[in-house]
């Protein structure tokens, strides 16, 4: 494959040259971890520019739809259309269904048409959904903004205290971007192997797991399918995971399920047979 990758998707790209710890700890596999599990019970959060609640891709699951108005002077969180302005949101909305089919899909609109957004609507939407006791929230969205880095760092420890599980797409350039960076989140960078259930762990820091992101089938605006590559796709395929083994377990801890995720991963040095036992 010659297209480059994403920022911080060389670990993934060539595992046996980067990755390590080939051990898994006893007793965890797949088939326990989400085998059999559909992602019932589990509301994920997409925190991006909406949701189109008719796309077949996100077969009915859309339970609510909010957005961020900062128009005020202090940012507000209210009701918010069934639509997705630019096709980002849903593209990711359709990759968690498409692994965990019974979740509840909550739009925490931040985004706008043009794709961008202000990091304080970014920081009040995440705020909400922690406050709503959201178990999973997909980010595949982040802010470069240095005097937003505390607010962040004080929200993704919120989240990770209050049992919710951020999935967090690395930025697809070599810059500092938060909360991705932040250790108590699930960061997620591209590999382009194209199987939803392949993952990758990698102990060395930024970015702790590897996903497809690259050439990936995607729902889009207006009913509509592309095929995109980046790690805001990446991230999806591991908050679809997150949600099943929390459908399963309910009440682990971000920190439990990364355990698990770092067991199960497809790491080099790991029996095939044992690697894709349990897919749902």
């Amino acid at each position: 494959m010659t297209e480059q990758l994403p920022a911080w998707s060389e670990p993934f790209a060539d595992p046996k040259r980067a990755l390590r710890r080939t051990l898994r700890l006893r007793g965890l596999t797949r088939e326990w971890a989400w085998g059999g599990a559909t992602g019932k019970g589990v509301r994920v959060g997409i925190i991006d520019s909406g949701l189109e609640n008719a796309h077949p891709a996100l077969r009915g699951r859309v339970v609510r739809n909010v957005t961020v108005d900062i128009s005020g002077d202090e940012p507000e969180v209210v009701d918010d259309g069934a639509e997705d302005m630019f096709g980002h949101g849903t593209a990711c909305g359709g990759i968690i269904v498409g692994l965990a089919p019974d979740v509840e899909l909550v739009s925490i609109r931040v985004l706008g048409a043009d794709l961008r957004g202000k990091g304080a609507a970014f920081a009040a939407g995440l705020e909400w959904a922690i406050e709503e006791g959201l178990e999973v929230c997909n980010l595949s969205l982040s802010s470069k903004s240095e005097s937003l880095y505390p607010i962040f760092h004080d929200l993704a420890d919120r989240a990770y205290f209050r049992n919710t599980a951020l999935v967090s797409a690395a930025n697809n350039v070599p810059a500092p971007s938060y909360p991705s960076l932040f250790s108590s989140v699930f960061s997620v960078a591209a590999h382009a192997e194209p199987d939803p259930q392949r993952l990758y762990y990698n102990p060395q820091p930024p970015v702790e797991f590897g996903a497809w992101g690259v050439d990936v089938p995607i729902a889009w605006k207006d009913g509509g399918s592309t095929v995109a590559t980046g790690n805001s796709f990446a991230a999806p395929h591991v908050a679809g995971i997150v949600a099943l083994i929390l459908s399963k377990h309910p009440g682990l801890s971000p920190f439990e399920v990364k355990a698990i995720l770092a067991s199960v991963a497809d790491n080099p040095g790991r029996r095939a047979s044992r690697r894709h036992r349990g897919r749902s």
